[in-house]
């Protein structure tokens, strides 16, 4: 037992933030998984992207941080939120049992709390060594030159993946000319 408290009093200022931010995010994403308000689930998924672009900060990528905010946590949730108005969900189709919700609740909060001592128990103090920092590692060129020199094969095959994904939601939304309604 000692041996973790003296884990926890060696832990520095960013290592605290980064358990607080892990913490935030675990807790946004059960939040969206187990809410019954579909409103509520986007307002913890927000949360969870916001915690996650709060780590990119801290691993100095500004860059990947403000996309995460600006696509994932401004666009997409606000597109979440036009469809879960367009849809009117205002009744839960099937109801959990209280208990049911409780005894997941606990048996998950109890696997985070094994896995949270497992690792502080793994944990070591790492030090960061001066000579080898490189500031740019996050910013928007050393990105780019990773993407585009090292990646270019998954780069592209995602965009061919994206350009599929299109061309299926176009296909499923088209309807037939025998099935309009005037």
């Amino acid at each position: 037992m000692n041996q973790y408290i003296e884990v926890v009093k060696a832990l520095t200022p960013t290592q605290w933030a980064f358990y607080g931010l892990s913490v935030m995010a675990l807790f946004g994403a059960l939040g969206t998984i187990m809410s019954k308000n579909p409103i509520h689930s986007v307002i913890y998924l927000i949360l969870t992207f916001f915690s996650l672009s709060a780590h990119y900060v801290m691993l100095n990528a500004q860059f990947l941080a403000a996309v995460n905010i600006i696509v994932y946590a401004g666009a997409i949730m606000v597109l979440f939120i036009f469809v879960i108005m367009f849809l009117n969900l205002r009744e839960e189709s099937t109801e959990l049992n209280r208990n049911t919700v409780l005894i997941v609740a606990t048996v998950l909060g109890s696997l985070l709390g094994l896995i949270l001592i497992s690792s502080l128990k793994k944990a070591e103090v790492q030090y960061l060594n001066p000579e080898s920092f490189r500031s740019q590692t996050g910013m928007i060129e050393t990105l780019g030159n990773v993407l585009y020199q090292d990646y270019l094969l998954p780069f592209e095959l995602v965009s061919v993946l994206f350009l599929i994904a299109m061309a299926g939601a176009v296909m499923l939304g088209k309807r037939e000319k025998g099935e309009r309604n005037f």
